[in-house]
């Protein structure tokens, strides 16, 4: 990072503990509800990932300390699903983190992953031990489509739940929004080989071909190669007037550093792997500037409402980092597992994994992004994809999501 290195080192390992600030004689008094957190804490999207895991630790720090569930606490243990080899998330390791999760039995829901690839590996292995997760960020539509519910839900009921809507949205508004707003008409189209970058990328280009737009041609990157100059010399050659990329931030920073050399007027765009601190810092300005992206997710963090406005300061006081739009979707996750866990606990039975699965699938939980309900399949009701420009505000720091990312609006849906 650049001056806020030290700060995500400190809010990282406030992330890594398990206690939560809760005493350990007040632990001890209480039934331990143990709350697996599944993110990329190593590589290229690292910084995402502590943003995520803090907003998790947030909501259950604050449930414990107004003794939401009574006679039981909650523990958060952090899991990371990246790997040094990998340089960004590696679904092995994920799939390895789930067993870890389904074997310990006081483990009763987790929050997580963010990667599509991950939530891939690691969906069978939940469904298995009938462990409900809930995503904050991870949107390709398979893991929970029923045509693939052989596949990642074998046991048949859903555990992989969503509190950000999926890629068959994502990937289709944005190509509306770059037609219809941003007046394209010929794309080309790249993606990182990933299951979420290849998902996202399928969506909008099938949508910007039924829009009518002239897709020129798709090529996929190598997350680890180093030179991307010769697709790009390739694009330049056909003169488009919009590239879009399906992908997350390990190919995604070198193709904005290396886009911006060769191809510096075409119109950049991205999905929700192309909004992150991760990004602004290791591509730099004015390399990224001007990049389009969305989230998943309606635009929380520049809410007027007080109830947000007080928890972004509360955030920012403990944590010294601003908080952007899928902070607020795994606090918000957080708080569905915790209305699950009181709901459950009210009716005077325990609280456990299948109760709690069991119990996601009805509840209608008020959010700092609105009420967040599940469908049978385990993906929210509300499909909300926003849109953002990459614009440099010097009044700020220049890796801060929450002010370097414009909001535009509302993409318009299919």
């Amino acid at each position: 990072m650049l001056t806020r290195r030290s700060a995500f080192k400190a809010a990282a390992g406030i992330a890594a503990t398990a206690t939560l600030g809760v005493s350990q004689r007040a632990l001890a008094a209480d039934k331990i509800l143990k709350i697996g957190l599944d993110q990329s804490f190593t590589g290229a999207d690292a910084q995402a990932a502590v943003r995520i895991g803090n907003g998790v630790i947030m909501a259950f720090d604050e449930a414990n300390a107004d003794n939401a569930v009574p006679g039981y606490k909650f523990v958060v243990e952090k899991f990371d699903d990246a790997t040094a080899t990998a340089g960004q998330y590696d679904p092995a390791q994920g799939a390895i983190n789930a067993r870890k999760m389904v074997s310990d039995k006081q483990i009763i829901a987790a929050v997580g992953p963010s990667m599509s690839g991950v939530g891939k590996a690691m969906s069978p292995i939940l469904s298995a031990g009938d462990l409900a997760t809930i995503t904050p960020a991870s949107t390709n539509p398979d893991i929970t489509d029923p045509k693939f519910a052989a596949q990642f839900r074998p046991k048949g009921k859903a555990v992989y739940f969503r509190t950000v809507t999926t890629d068959a949205y994502q990937g289709p508004n944005m190509a509306n929004y770059m037609i219809e707003v941003l007046k394209v008409k010929s794309i080309y189209i790249l993606d990182d080989s990933g299951a979420y970058g290849v998902g996202m990328a399928d969506a909008f280009e099938a949508q910007a071909k039924k829009k009518g737009a002239n897709v020129l041609g798709r090529d996929r990157l190598d997350p680890k190669a180093a030179d991307y100059s010769a697709v790009l010399t390739k694009i330049k050659a056909l003169n488009p007037d919009a590239l879009y990329y399906g992908g997350v931030g390990q190919a995604g920073i070198k193709l904005a550093k290396q886009s911006y050399d060769i191809i510096p007027k075409v119109i950049k765009a991205g999905g929700d792997g192309m909004q992150s601190a991760d990004l602004l810092q290791a591509g730099g300005f004015p390399a990224v500037e001007g990049w389009y992206a969305t989230a998943a997710s309606p635009h929380v963090t520049e809410s007027t409402d007080p109830r947000v406005v007080a928890w972004s300061k509360a955030y920012h006081d403990r944590f010294k980092i601003y908080p952007d739009d899928y902070t607020v979707t795994a606090y918000d996750a957080s708080l569905a597992i915790i209305a699950a866990a009181k709901k459950i606990n009210s009716m005077g039975k325990p609280v456990t994994r299948s109760a709690i699965r069991d119990m996601l699938e009805k509840i209608e939980v008020p959010t700092l992004q609105g009420v967040v309900s599940f469908d049978s399949n385990g993906d929210i009701k509300d499909h909300t994809v926003s849109v953002f420009q990459i614009r440099k505000d010097d009044k700020f720091p220049l890796d801060d999501t929450s002010h370097q990312y414009k909001y535009l609006g509302v993409a318009p849906q299919s």
